[in-house]
């Protein structure tokens, strides 16, 4: 028998609960408020070390499309990972799927707007306490799920949903953490065109394909909705590309609770870096170049394929909460394309909240230009999180970059320009705050592989930057003395406030925690004065290699807050008050929109 979506997924729930308090509450299934006050004599604010993440796949999958993607009325599988990771506290847990293109909340197990927790009780009926469970890739509800067997409807309200399980404090009054899953519910997935070329817009209620390269031209923009999922075909030929030329534009702005995904059509747990293409932007801004205009990797050039120009002020389009997964496609050898990659983008180009997942080739790059950006993740990447080249001038603020055990190359790769280091006008990008969280693997292709690698005539301003667990050592480059160093002399180049620990030390020849071993000797000079602000010390971030669900902000007395660190400037775009080092302080601006779940961990 079909049951109601809803209800099933508290039905599950509430048994995970029930089990939990039987089996670590001395044989009695729930705690009562007296009891979880007792136990918590004394403690003011609760975190949780616990880690958990939920995720959803569709039974009737059809080919070619995404597990995100539902029609009304397809069965449902959800799962849990759950690690309490000796958490004995006890919880109230409120779970509720919520419709985002209205708001509305839908909390379980009665399917109401009034709010209960998993077991129907409302605050005024108290809550019903519990403790955490453990569980390993658990059906929780759907067709031959251990606790509920049978089969769950997807709800006929089309657009982006999200289910949510929220760990709340025993009073049922402070959420301490959350896990979401986003799903989309549509009428049908539509193939985009080779090119657009008069304006449109991609609506939630479908899902779009790309096969080969769809290009927006002809002064067309091309709008998204927020909520939209876009689908690339792994071994299209060319491979699929959305890429927004010179004469186009890209509007493109998600929302936290309803971000535009750009992903695979393979399963969950199959998907695999460079399944696709990415999503490319090119403008009329400057580039180092002599010719002024050069073709994009990988994209044939001609008509309005090439970037560059005169421009500084090109607006290439909006981009807002938009996640590009397993993309990176070989295109021809030594060509791949990237998660993100934008051309000779200008000033009026605005970029933020964006995540690179499982790419091939960097998750965010630069070719010339001088657009800005604010709050990056890139996970799981295989080479640079971070690349600028051709000239690149911008602000970039806010990034969180992880590598796991499938390894990356380095964290940021900063040239001038390869075939003239001096060729103007010069790269100067202004970067503030990022953390780098490393596995201590090697590079995925490159041997030296440090965590800030600067060559070829690099400039800029590098500041408030963490570096933590990283493959080999924190700052290193090439071409340093005949190149970096007139511009360290110039004062077109600059480092300031780096953070080093634990980098290379897993490394063939292991580096060691000290600014020798983990600084490149033609920077020792710049770095070493204490100004600089180079520290050597343990970041004491609270959980940062459960990488499916990391916890990057400091514990208390983490250097990451230290007084001494320089603050940004006040330019109308950098934001001063982030006074710590990295990308991350005591808020997860991640949290919702952003992904970290591991490929290997949704693989059943």
């Amino acid at each position: 028998m079909r049951k109601n979506l809803l209800a099933t997924f508290a039905l599950g729930l509430a048994a995970i609960s029930a089990y939990s308090a039987d089996s670590k509450s001395n044989g009695n299934p729930f705690l009562s408020a007296e009891e979880a006050e007792r136990q918590l004599a004394g403690v003011s604010q609760i975190d949780t070390s616990a880690s958990f993440w939920i995720w959803a796949t569709n039974n009737n999958r059809r080919a070619g499309e995404s597990d995100y993607v539902f029609r009304p009325g397809d069965n449902i599988t959800i799962r849990a990972t759950m690690k309490s990771n000796n958490d004995i506290y006890p919880y109230t847990v409120v779970a509720y799927r919520q419709y985002n293109k209205t708001g509305a909340k839908f909390y379980l197990p009665g399917n109401t707007s009034a709010v209960t927790d998993i077991f129907g009780r409302t605050p005024e009926q108290g809550f019903q306490i519990t403790r955490l469970p453990e569980w390993n890739k658990q059906i929780l509800v759907g067709a031959g799920g251990a606790l509920v067997s049978s089969s769950v409807a997807v709800p006929n309200e089309p657009g982006m949903h999200t289910l949510v399980v929220q760990v709340r404090d025993y009073t049922g009054t402070r959420v301490v953490k959350s896990s979401y899953w986003k799903i989309a519910v549509v009428s049908e997935v539509e193939n985009l065109p080779v090119n657009i070329t008069t304006s449109r817009t991609l609506t939630s209620d479908k899902a779009y394909r790309v096969s080969g390269v769809t290009r927006v031209r002809g002064g067309a923009t091309l709008t998204i909705e927020p909520g939209t999922v876009v689908i690339g075909a792994p071994g299209s030929q060319p491979a699929s590309v959305l890429l927004i030329t010179t004469a186009g534009r890209i509007n493109a702005q998600g929302t936290r609770s309803q971000p535009i995904i750009m992903t695979s059509s393979q399963p969950l747990g199959s998907r695999q870096r460079g399944d696709w293409g990415g999503l490319t932007l090119l403008g009329k801004a400057r580039v180092n170049d002599v010719s002024g205009s050069l073709p994009i990797e990988g994209v044939s050039d001609g008509d309005d394929g090439n970037y560059g120009g005169t421009d500084d002020g090109h607006d290439c389009g909006s981009l807002k909460y938009v996640r590009v997964e397993f993309a990176g496609a070989l295109i021809r050898p030594n060509e791949e394309s990237n998660s993100f990659t934008w051309g000779a983008c200008g000033t009026a180009s605005k970029s933020e909240y964006l995540q690179a997942h499982y790419g091939f080739d960097d998750s965010f790059e630069w070719f010339g230009g001088i657009n800005d950006a604010k709050y990056l993740v890139g996970t799981y990447g295989a080479d640079d999180y971070v690349d600028v080249q051709l000239g690149y001038r911008g602000r970039v603020q806010h990034g969180i970059f992880v590598a796991n055990s499938d390894r990356s190359n380095r964290g940021i790769e900063s040239d001038n320009y390869e075939r003239d280091f001096a060729a103007r006008p010069l790269g100067t990008p202004t970067m503030y705050n990022f953390s780098f969280i490393g596995s201590n693997a090697a590079g995925f292709d490159e041997s030296d592989s440090p965590c800030l690698y600067f060559r070829r005539g690099s400039g800029g301003s590098f500041n408030n930057m963490l570096c933590f667990n990283w493959s080999t050592r924190t700052f290193g480059g090439a071409n340093i003395a005949d190149s970096i160093q007139p511009n360290i002399a110039s004062g077109a180049f600059s480092a300031t406030g780096i953070l080093s620990w634990n980098n290379g030390t897993m490394a063939a020849t292991p580096a060691t925690n000290t600014f020798d071993s983990q600084v490149a000797a033609d920077f020792r000079a710049h770095l070493r004065p204490a100004e600089r602000l180079f520290v050597l010390a343990n970041p004491l971030l609270r959980n940062p290699l459960e990488y499916s669900n990391p916890d990057l902000r400091g514990q208390i007395g983490s250097p990451i807050f230290r007084a001494s660190w320089l603050q940004p400037p006040d330019d109308g775009f950098f934001d001063q008050w982030a006074t710590w080092i990295g990308g991350i302080g005591d808020f997860d601006w991640t949290e919702e929109w952003a992904t970290f779940i591991q490929e290997q961990d949704l693989k059943l």
